[in-house]
């Protein structure tokens, strides 16, 4: 049954709050934009990155191969997080994009709800912390000539443990609130 229309100064005021209430959603554009100009940034210090280990390849051991390898693996893993928060962000808080006549659209855009970017969120956490960790434990031993300091890496693995058990956590209480009754 639909609700009767009401009329009056006090409805237009209410009606104009809420018409300014949701127009709001657009200031989080600039935020959006200023996480693209981001990525670009991240790009720059990945080819940077790159550019700086081509020369020594030939050089390496295995060992720094593979560390500047989980280098570039981390930020590409950030720079994916960047373009599900960038892409989902807007279309779940600001507006639907128009892209239907794209042919490479991703497969999962617009289909990723706050809840699934939550999950992505602490997944690409869990696995950026990961990747920290492991550089870290290839880096122990005598030959290395930074040594880490065994209290720092109790507590990177205290954290990585932390974001581990949040993801969990919030894949619970996702799982839990998906078999509640619908309010």
């Amino acid at each position: 049954m639909p609700t009767p229309k009401r009329k009056g100064s006090l409805y237009a005021a209410e009606k104009g709050f809420e018409q300014f209430l949701f127009a709001s959603r657009w200031l989080m554009a600039p935020m959006y934009l200023c996480l693209v100009i981001s990525l670009g940034m991240l790009t720059v210090i990945f080819v940077r990155e790159t550019a700086q280990v081509l020369p020594h390849v030939l050089e390496m051991s295995v060992d720094e191969g593979i560390l500047s390898i989980l280098s570039l693996i981390d930020m590409s893993f950030a720079a994916n997080l960047m373009l599900v928060v960038i892409f989902s962000g807007y279309e779940n808080f600001v507006s639907k994009l128009d892209l239907e006549d794209v042919t490479d659209r991703p497969s999962w855009m617009g289909k990723v709800d706050f809840s699934g970017l939550k999950m992505k969120l602490i997944a690409s956490i869990v696995a950026i912390s990961g990747i920290h960790l492991l550089k870290v434990f290839m880096e122990l031993g005598p030959n290395n000539a930074h040594p880490i300091d065994l209290d720092t890496l109790r507590y990177m693995v205290i954290i990585h443990l932390a974001f581990v058990l949040s993801g969990v956590l919030l894949a619970l209480m996702d799982w839990l609130s998906s078999r509640a009754p619908a309010h």
